[in-house]
């Protein structure tokens, strides 16, 4: 490493330790003259007590029973935060609800074109099976995809200005408005230039609130569960998908009444509206985000918010304190800074932004949305009826949203790394076997292998590929660059999404099914080796770890990867016993004290 690397990476550990705790190391005495003169100040001078309790124990949460400025009830409150963590305010679950619904609907609006896709195209003139089918593929593919290229960008990068000013309910209201509004425009389209237009409008109720809800549900969340609620998006967004192709199903039927052609495909993709008006109507019955409440000075009224959303008003003292300590830290923090120049430049944040990039770009390149797209396609072509290609599409979706509940559990006790090490070569195989089987002469045959391959990489896909790009990417970069980071990474998730999308009906048609198969179990393999190399494992590390892992040079990293494949192939796939290789890293005993990730919601 040089010189000038060093110097950067030693800079951010600085400011990394400075955003981990901002209240480590004052005296007990001047934090609470500290948390008085906060309370006097911002119109809370009926809670100074609370809120000099609360900060004492902000400062270092796992000694608060040896604070003798808490008596035992404040003490019990406390004890059984740390023993019932799932015991919460009602309110806490209603705005979990709201939020699952908001993650069921952007399912919705992804998977409901998978069924239109077998009669809007031939109404409107772009049949992928008539002579001039190369043209009409591609535009099946731009039609398809609208909503992530307006996502990529524009969406995306409407989120900050929205949340800045609207705050997080209102943007949550205002797109979930979109969607509702967009899903019933799309219904009452006339020609494809119509439709593409209406699915590309869509795309502003898709991309901001799909960066929005997550953290407004975490920035709401107390630290014990907001783990949970961050795996909460990608399980009911997949729980959305499936519930897309019932849609698909239920009005597969509908009959056309008179001067109304198509109306079977327009309800399927006006339903998704239904579920994003019932967030408009409830979105504004839960509590607004008590940082943003923060970030506008409007102190009494975040601490009413967390009022409603903890158990006990020291809690929302506490809480309220350490976001209002962190923002400072922040402001001071990022002044005269180009953070996004940093995801490139400094070292250590520069290799967590190429493993975010890898997780989020092989998130599309698996080929998971081309199927979730596209299945029904797909299993016409595979000489499915069509009623038979709506029910196999539906069986896709269950399983993709069933299998994502192992994650859960596995993403703490068997690694980020190790589930998508696993799940790549699998997902890579079921893909084959679903590619090849279309070649099987036998009609009934070949149905069967071909449900039963995309089935499988759906089950491989749903406990690996599916929650890990999301969860790595939020601990993979460091706190001060951490918001960020996780735009960029979004946006390219949409990017490549839209490119996905947009591709797949021309590559069907130039690749035959076999072909866009084994396309993409191809980029599983491209995947595993990326991955493998340039992809370090973040479970349960501290802030301090993960600094140590990510400075590490990548083709450090990459070289001893390759020296341990061979060795980790003999021991846990052919059960040898072969001499364990010296570690890459240290993690245990080298820097003393480890500090997390901070409980409070600044780092939500």
């Amino acid at each position: 490493m040089n010189e000038r690397s060093a110097s950067q990476d030693d800079s951010f550990r600085n400011l990394n330790a400075k955003l981990a705790n901002p209240l480590a190391h004052i005296p007990r005495e001047q934090l609470m003259q500290d948390a008085r003169l906060f309370a006097e100040t911002h119109g809370l001078k009926d809670l100074v007590l609370e809120f000099q309790k609360g900060a004492l124990v902000a400062q270092d949460p796992s000694q608060f029973e040896n604070l003798p400025q808490l008596d035992e009830a404040d003490k019990a409150v406390f004890r059984r935060e740390l023993t019932h963590k799932w015991d919460q305010p009602r309110m806490l679950y209603y705005l979990v609800i709201l939020c699952s619904m908001a993650a069921a609907v952007q399912g919705m609006d992804e998977s409901v074109i998978n069924g239109a896709n077998l009669f809007f195209a031939t109404q409107f003139g772009i049949d992928v099976k008539a002579n001039d089918n190369g043209k009409n593929q591609w535009l099946l593919g731009l039609v398809n995809s609208a909503p992530y290229l307006c996502c990529a960008i524009l969406g995306c990068w409407l989120t900050d200005p929205l949340n800045r000013f609207l705050g997080r309910r209102g943007t949550i209201f205002l797109t979930a408005l979109v969607s509702f509004l967009t899903c019933i425009w799309q219904g009452v389209t006339n020609s494809w230039e119509h439709l593409f237009v209406a699915r590309f409008v869509l795309g502003l109720g898709i991309g901001p609130k799909s960066s929005t809800v997550p953290v407004y549900a975490a920035e709401c969340a107390p630290p014990a569960i907001r783990g949970a609620l961050v795996m909460m998006w990608q399980t009911w967004t997949a729980f959305g998908i499936m519930i897309g192709t019932v849609m698909d199903l239920a009005f597969y039927k509908v009959p056309d009444p008179p001067h109304v052609t198509g109306l079977n495909w327009r309800l399927m993709l006006g339903s998704a509206g239904i579920p994003a008006l019932f967030i408009c109507l409830q979105v504004f019955l839960c509590p607004e985000s008590p940082r943003w409440y923060i970030s506008k000075g409007r102190y009494r009224e975040a601490y009413n918010s967390l009022a409603r959303l903890r158990r006990h008003p020291i809690q929302a003292a506490r809480d309220l304190y350490y976001i209002h300590i962190l923002l400072e830290a922040e402001k001071d923090i990022m002044r005269n800074r180009n953070r996004f120049m940093e995801l490139f430049t400094v070292p250590r944040v520069r290799r967590a932004t190429l493993a975010s990039f890898i997780v989020m770009f092989m998130q599309q390149f698996c080929g998971i949305n081309a199927i979730a797209y596209y299945s029904s396609n797909i299993f016409s072509e595979a000489n499915f009826s069509n009623t038979q290609a709506l029910l196999a599409s539906w069986g896709f979706g269950m399983i993709n949203w069933i299998f994502a509940f192992p994650a859960i559990w596995t993403i703490d006790t068997f690694g980020r790394r190790n589930l998508l090490l696993t799940t790549f070569p699998l997902m890579s195989i079921f893909l084959l076997l679903a590619g090849f089987a279309f070649w099987i002469p036998d009609q009934k045959a070949q149905v069967g292998v071909v449900t039963l391959g995309i089935y499988l990489f759906s089950m491989a896909y749903s406990p690996g590929e599916g929650p890990v790009p999301f969860t790595y990417s939020a601990e993979a970069f460091p706190l001060y660059v951490r918001d960020i980071g996780m735009s960029f990474a979004t946006a390219v998730l949409w990017f490549f999404n839209f490119i996905i999308a947009l591709t797949f009906p021309r590559l069907i048609g130039a690749f035959k099914p076999q072909g866009a198969f084994g396309w993409f179990a191809g980029w599983n393999v491209i995947g595993f080796f990326a991955i493998l190399l340039f992809v370090p494992e973040t479970k349960a590390l501290s802030l301090e770890e993960l600094d140590q892992v990510f400075s590490v040079p990548s083709h450090t990293h990459a070289a001893y990867q390759l020296k341990a494949l061979p060795h980790n192939i003999k021991r846990y796939i052919f059960r040898m016993h072969v001499p364990d290789i010296p570690p890459l890293y240290e993690h245990e005993g080298v820097f003393g004290e480890k500090t997390y990730a901070p409980g409070g919601m600044g780092h939500a």
